[in-house]
């Protein structure tokens, strides 16, 4: 797997941020956020059960700008 960094938000520490990656060989999105409350999982459970292999994470809205960072990567691999 090769993971291309996009970026982290930008008002978290170096460490213990969320993130936003695009694994180049599946086009996949990979995302690093903060665990999710309960109130947000419960919420989210109305549309459907969560499975055991998936998880409900919660970014921040000031990383807009990087998750379109990410799908304009994913569209053009080629350029960086």
């Amino acid at each position: 797997m090769s993971l291309r960094y996009v970026g982290k938000d930008p008002n978290s520490e170096e460490e213990n941020c969320p993130t936003v990656l695009v694994d180049e060989q599946t086009g996949d999105y990979v995302l690093q956020g903060w665990v999710a409350d309960e109130g947000t999982i419960t919420e989210c459970e109305k549309f459907g059960p969560i499975a055991p292999n998936e998880a409900v994470i919660r970014l921040p809205a000031r990383m807009t700008e990087l998750l379109k960072e990410a799908i304009r990567a994913n569209e053009h691999p080629d350029v960086r």
